[in-house]
Order: C-alpha cells, then sequence, then structure tokens
C-alpha cells in the first residue's frame, strides 16, 4: 500500500521522460548561432537577389535597367505599359500560353493524385503478390530524369497520334512515381492500424476504408504532393518543348522562350517590329514566377508537415 502511494504518477513519469534538456534550443553556442545566422542570411541574398531584381525590372526602361542602381524602383505605372507591349505580341498569345500551362498543371495533378494517392494506401495497408518488385520499380522510375525518357515518350505519343495534343504533355507527367513512393511511407507509418480494423470489424470495405478514413489523415501528404506536381508540371520545359510544334498549345515556359528568340530584346541581329524590351521579358518572368509562389504561401505548412513524413513512427 506504501509502495503504490509512492509510486510516480504516469504524468509525473511523463514529464520526466520528456523534460526538455537544459539550453537544448542553444546547443551551439553563441558562435554557433552567429554562424548559422550569417549561413542563412548569405543564402537568402544568394538566392533572394535575382527574384527581387526581377521584381523590380519591369518598373523601369531599358536604359535605366542598364545605368540605375539594380535594386532601385521606376515607375509603376511602367507595369502597365510592358503589360500591354506582351499583348501586343501575336495578338495577346501570351493569354492563351498561361490559360495552357493552368489547364496542363491541375489536369496532370489530379490525374497524378488519383493514382498515387490510392496506389500508396494499397501498397501500405496490403502485401499484394510482388509488392516488393513494384516498390523497387518504383524507386528506379524515380531515379530516371526525365530527359532521358523524352525520346521513347515521344514515339509512343507519335503512335497513338497525341503529339502536338495537350496530352502528349498531361499523360507523362501524371506518371508521378515520387508520389507513390511518398503516399506509400506516409500510409505505413502513419495511418493508425487499430482505427482501420476497427472500420473493418464494423463492415467498411478497402475503398471506404482509404476514402474515409486514409485521405482525411493524408492532409499534409497530400498538400506536400500537390505541391511538388504542380511546380513540375508548371515548370516543365523540355518534354512540352519535344511534343508541342502549334504555338497555340505551348505552355508558359516554351511560349517564354519563343519570345525571348523572336524578340530584339536579348537577340540584336533579330529584325522584328514587336516592342518587346527587357522589362517586358522580366513581367513575363514574374507571371512564370507568381503561382508557383502562390501555390507554396498556401501549402507550405502541409509542405513543412509532409516533408517530415517517416520521420516519426507511432
Amino acid at each position: 500500500m506504501l509502495r503504490g502511494t509512492l509510486s510516480p504518477s504516469p504524468t509525473l513519469w511523463a514529464r520526466l521522460r520528456y523534460r526538455r534538456p537544459v539550453n537544448a534550443g542553444n546547443s551551439l553556442g553563441p558562435v554557433g548561432t552567429l554562424v548559422r545566422f550569417f549561413a542563412l542570411l548569405l543564402c537568402g541574398i544568394f538566392f533572394g537577389l535575382p527574384l527581387v531584381w526581377l521584381i523590380l525590372a519591369p518598373t523601369k526602361t531599358d536604359v535605366q535597367l542598364i545605368q540605375n542602381f539594380p535594386l532601385s524602383l521606376g515607375s509603376l505605372s511602367k507595369i502597365g505599359e510592358d503589360w500591354q507591349h506582351l499583348l501586343s505580341f501575336d495578338d495577346g498569345v501570351i493569354i492563351q500560353w498561361s490559360i495552357n500551362s493552368v489547364l496542363y498543371a491541375l489536369a496532370t495533378l489530379v490525374l497524378a493524385l488519383a493514382v498515387s494517392l490510392p496506389a500508396g494506401y494499397a501498397l501500405a495497408t496490403s502485401r499484394p503478390w510482388g509488392r516488393g518488385l513494384i516498390l523497387s520499380l518504383t524507386l528506379v522510375a524515380m531515379l530516371l530524369p526525365i530527359s532521358a525518357l523524352v525520346l521513347p515518350l515521344f514515339l509512343e505519343m507519335n503512335v497513338v497520334q497525341l503529339v502536338n495534343t495537350p496530352w502528349s504533355v498531361i499523360l507523362p507527367m501524371a506518371f508521378f512515381p515520387f508520389g507513390v513512393y511518398l503516399a506509400f511511407i506516409y500510409y505505413a507509418v502513419s495511418l493508425p492500424k487499430d482505427l482501420l480494423s476497427a472500420a473493418r470489424i464494423d463492415g467498411a470495405n478497402e475503398w471506404q476504408l482509404f476514402w474515409y478514413v486514409g485521405l482525411p489523415l493524408s492532409r499534409p501528404l497530400l498538400g506536400l504532393l500537390v505541391f511538388l506536381n504542380f511546380t513540375a508540371t508548371w515548370n516543365n520545359y523540355f518534354l512540352p518543348f519535344v511534343m508541342l510544334q502549334d504555338t497555340s498549345v505551348y505552355n508558359l515556359p516554351v511560349g517564354l522562350q519563343a519570345l525571348m528568340l523572336s524578340t530584339p530584346a536579348l537577340h540584336p541581329t533579330t529584325s522584328t517590329n514587336i516592342p518587346i524590351h527587357k522589362a517586358e521579358l522580366a513581367l513575363a518572368g514574374v507571371l512564370m514566377v507568381l503561382p508557383v509562389a502562390i501555390i507554396f504561401l498556401f501549402s507550405q505548412r502541409f509542405v513543412t508537415s509532409g516533408a517530415l513524413t517517416g520521420s516519426i513512427r507511432e
């Protein structure tokens, strides 16, 4: 009786076990903290200055871009003029390129999630025949660069007569082996097995388990996959460059390359009457970066938590 009275409570044991060590957050010391601060500051300056210049460049003329301080601010009204000049290129085809990029990215994202999430869930919650082989092939596919697969993909799309169509970009980019493997790791580590067992006892089938249990619990994974797949499709240049020949089906990266090649702003030997200058090209670059930045701002919490998938086992 006395022994039971003197034994520490579970709450006390938890506090003793998980008590934070003294100075745990400052284990590097003052010098280490200072070095870390300056290292992060240098990285921020190195990667942030080009982005700041890109944002400020549309406010200046070509002469101001050369003579003025690189990070100086010009006239905000100049942005409207630059946009009108961009719209004058090929009857405003940059609008069509932007719409194409959005459609390609969204269609690819829907198909990639519709395949990778159920596939990762099935591999994590069951043991189908050949699961080890499937995971090994998934890892091999992750290691292959997309540039090495462009030629066989082009030949495949040519056989089914999909070259120069949106599907020649959407279908290859919807093949998302990294998403399958990441979903497998997430569901294998983070999905409560007791919850699945209880749902099976209540009569739920595997599809209902995935839809009502697995999918609602995978918000961090979903946010990370959305950001990675959308960014990869939006910034993809080489695959659309090979697959698409008609200007009207270009995405923004290929379209901006065509814009730069057909204007004397960066190629003085080009003979054309198109009023495109360096500031307009910078504004087009901002248009290219802006959607990715917006997606990251809305999904950064899920990206951070999803990046830690598999680091902690329940």
